[in-house]
């Protein structure tokens, strides 16, 4: 009997997102609300508060994939538990205020969707195991779009730990107005979205990996990877693009933002490059041949 996927990649997604969210806990803990974006609250109440709303948002996304990961290794009675986190998971967008970033106690529904995803992940590496998935065609393409996604994130690695990337590669602490009027550095410290497109899509890399055997469970996987590609990638490039070209006046003409789903021409461009990335990555899972453990 094939005990299914081992959770090598989805552990590794969770060690990935808990160092990012200690950084943010950290340096939103120090560093003056005024400096950062959006939030209030300053000293430890401010860590905590903003580490919540990461966990809220882009955590719970992450977390609904993982629950997929996860039930690819679990016997179907492990849906009573992998359904409601779904669905607690994704009740983000009546939580999440991207103009209020402090913390609410409804920040604790989807959290518990998180915790309870990342008790399915202990459970299917007790099952599974914790290995890596062999190796696949295309994680050579993986491995270098993760390095330039990881160069060009390098300014925001640095502010989501409380300073400016040093030098003049990169914009930084220079002063610019934004939308609505508010005088701020240029990446500003503390979390960017920036940074959640580009771990969004590092997540994808690394969750497109597991082998699927059930069909539809699989192409569900593959097609909200799909999704998490496209959606962090465009995410990624609207506030790069932001920040170190407009705000450096070699442009006015920014990128439209897709942070939140709409009728706008942007999210026809995300389903659009979703659906790309989907059939590709259904297309590799053709190429790979796998023998059950």
């Amino acid at each position: 009997m094939t005990r299914g996927p081992s959770q090598g990649e989805a552990l590794s997604t969770w060690g990935m997102w808990a160092v990012a969210t200690a950084a943010v806990l950290v340096t939103y803990s120090w560093v003056d609300p005024a400096a950062t974006y959006h939030v209030s609250r300053d000293g430890l109440a401010g860590g905590l508060s903003r580490g919540l709303t990461v966990v809220n948002f882009p955590i719970a996304l992450v977390a609904i994939a993982l629950v997929l990961s996860a039930m690819a290794a679990l016997p179907g009675a492990a849906w009573w538990a992998a359904a409601p986190a779904i669905v607690l998971c994704a009740t983000i967008p009546w939580f999440v205020d991207q103009a209020a970033l402090d913390a609410r106690w409804v920040n604790a529904i989807p959290a518990l969707g998180v915790v309870i995803a990342l008790a399915l992940t202990v459970v299917a590496a007790r099952k599974a195991g914790a290995a890596f998935a062999p190796r696949r065609p295309w994680d050579g393409w993986r491995v270098g779009l993760a390095a330039v996604i990881t160069l060009i994130s390098l300014p925001w690695i640095a502010a989501e730990l409380g300073f400016h990337f040093p030098g003049d590669l990169f914009m930084g602490e220079e002063l610019g107005r934004e939308n609505d009027g508010t005088l701020i550095a240029a990446v500003h410290l503390g979390h960017h979205h920036g940074t959640d497109g580009a771990v969004l899509v590092l997540t994808a890399l690394l969750l497109s990996r597991v082998a699927i055997e059930q069909r539809a469970l699989r192409i569900v996987a593959f097609a909200y990877l799909g999704l998490m590609l496209a959606y962090g990638g465009v995410n990624f490039a609207q506030d790069a693009w932001n920040e170190q070209i407009v705000k450096r006046g070699w442009t006015d003409e920014g990128i439209p933002s897709a942070l939140l789903p709409g009728l706008k021409p942007i999210w026809a461009v995300v389903i659009g490059l979703a659906v790309i990335a989907t059939i590709g990555l259904l297309r590799e899972e053709k190429r790979t041949s796998y023998s059950a453990p």
